[in-house]
């Protein structure tokens, strides 16, 4: 069975005494296959028989997904191989991450099991209203792919998708919630938190509040290019709740990246017997994704509680690179993640530093490669 079978299988079969050891053997896979990240290791003094432990495993900055390429190159030219662009930055295409998914149905396997704890735990199927592009218009984002898996899985079979690459159809998506509700039929809304922005200002203009069925939901991934004033988590399930008649445990905040093919979402009493108990809210991950707090310039992790750079080691990503260290501060405590925000200055400095280190060791013949502004 193949490293990627092995993947498919826990992901379906999950065994938490399982995980350690495929996690290890994930890494050896990569190190043997993805040569930049092999010479990063060795540039740090790890060799891959030596590991025993996955906290030994080294991490590499999501930002180096910009810097070089981090694919299976035993599996990079497989035909159904798809690569998955971060969002643009002022410096152009040149400088958008690239991560190479070799087995998209992995990353589906990913997205549906854990959407089907988190979001549709009632196995309940319902019309969909997409805020945002779907893969057809939208073929380099990993989101329009994952709400396109997300539509086929869990629709009804009424969908309004509002959003391209101009923008999002405000008045459409308004008349489908009102075709929605006056069929007293329950609708899941997905999008960022940018296009629930506009769409709450959109509600209040016309000044006539849509009530939805009970069983709606709404699903917001982040993202606040294009407000003047950003939206708060807070003020997004308040929104939900006054503009579209949706009730807060039924809002449910999604965390993720480009450069990892498994998703963290809000628990709440919708989804988590244990939400009810907890002061604020937390993020759970799936079985296949491991999450730390980690200290950035020594890769160490930090206390249970204590603040550190989010790192993951997700089995899905097993056609790059697992071991991911993010910008974002947070807290874990068990199973329990809590992310404060984007890192501080200190702590990306930090970051910098590793990038570059990163950058010198996968260069080839040792030059050293362009990397970020310190």
């Amino acid at each position: 069975m193949s490293i990627y079978q092995h993947v498919l299988t826990f992901i379906h079969r999950p065994r938490a005494e399982s995980f350690e050891q495929l996690a290890i053997e994930v890494f050896r896979h990569q190190f043997a296959s993805v040569t930049a990240y092999r010479n990063y290791c060795l540039e740090l003094g790890v060799d891959s028989s030596a590991v025993k432990r996955i906290d030994d495993i080294p991490a590499v900055s999501n930002v180096a997904f910009k810097y070089v390429d981090l694919s299976d190159e035993s599996s990079a030219q497989s035909r159904d191989a798809l690569t998955f662009l971060t969002s643009g930055t002022t410096q152009g295409r040149e400088r958008r991450g690239r991560h190479a998914v070799p087995r998209p149905e992995i990353y589906r396997a990913s997205a549906i099991a854990h959407l089907r704890t988190m979001l549709f735990p009632d196995d309940r199927k319902t019309a969909m209203l997409a805020l945002h592009p779907t893969a057809d218009a939208m073929p380099e984002s990993s989101l329009a792919t994952m709400i396109g898996w997300c539509i086929a899985e869990f629709g009804s079979g009424r969908t309004f998708s509002a959003a391209s690459r101009e923008g999002v159809d405000l008045k459409g998506a308004m008349d489908f919630l009102d075709d929605a509700e006056t069929r007293r039929e329950p609708v899941c809304i997905m999008g960022t938190t940018a296009a629930f922005a506009a769409l709450n200002s959109a509600a209040r203009e016309r000044g006539v509040n849509v009530s939805l069925a009970a069983g709606s939901r709404l699903m917001d991934t982040g993202g606040l290019k294009g407000q003047a004033m950003p939206l708060s988590a807070a003020a997004v399930i308040q929104n939900a709740q006054a503009n579209f008649g949706i009730a807060p445990a039924m809002v449910i905040n999604e965390y993720g990246m480009t450069e990892l093919c498994s998703q963290l979402y809000d628990a709440t009493e919708f989804n988590c017997r244990d939400a009810a108990t907890s002061r604020e809210r937390f993020k759970l991950a799936p079985a296949w994704l491991r999450v730390s707090a980690r200290n950035p310039a020594t890769q160490r992790r930090v206390d249970d509680g204590e603040p550190g750079l989010l790192t993951f080691f997700d089995l899905a990503n097993v056609g790059s690179v697992s071991a991911v260290m993010s910008e974002d501060v947070g807290i874990v405590e068990g199973d329990r993640v809590r992310v404060i925000g984007r890192s501080a200055m200190g702590a990306a400095r930090g970051c910098a530093l590793a990038i570059g280190q990163f950058a010198k060791a996968a260069a080839p013949d040792g030059r050293e490669i362009a990397r970020p502004a310190q």
